[in-house]
């Protein structure tokens, strides 16, 4: 049973080419799997952190809406749809946000 699902194909899977594309246009591209479903999304500008997060503040759930839905590329409409879904891939959503260590050096 576990080599038949590890075969099935991914429902939303996008084309090598495509996600070429994307990576060319976007930089990093990074893929969702949610119960078989598969999205594609990129990493989130600073304009869309700050649109997210001042909705997140009173609505953790908003923030993770609009992350997914500014970052989305293609895929499974599913995982945007469905609770479900929608809530697996929140848990993950927080890894595109890469936050690069700093020092601050006194002169």
């Amino acid at each position: 049973m576990t080599q038949e699902k590890e075969q099935k194909e991914l429902i939303g899977k996008a084309t090598p080419e495509q996600i070429e594309e994307w990576k060319k246009k976007h930089g990093d591209v990074r893929a969702v799997v949610v119960d078989g479903h598969i999205g594609y999304l990129k990493k989130p500008d600073r304009k869309v952190l700050s649109y997210a997060s001042s909705v997140g503040a009173k609505d953790p759930i908003r923030f993770n809406e609009l992350l997914l839905t500014n970052c989305w590329l293609g895929g499974s409409e599913s995982i945007k749809t469905d609770d479900e879904m929608f809530l697996g891939a929140s848990a993950v959503l927080a890894e595109l946000i890469e936050v690069k260590e700093a020092e601050l050096v006194k002169l």
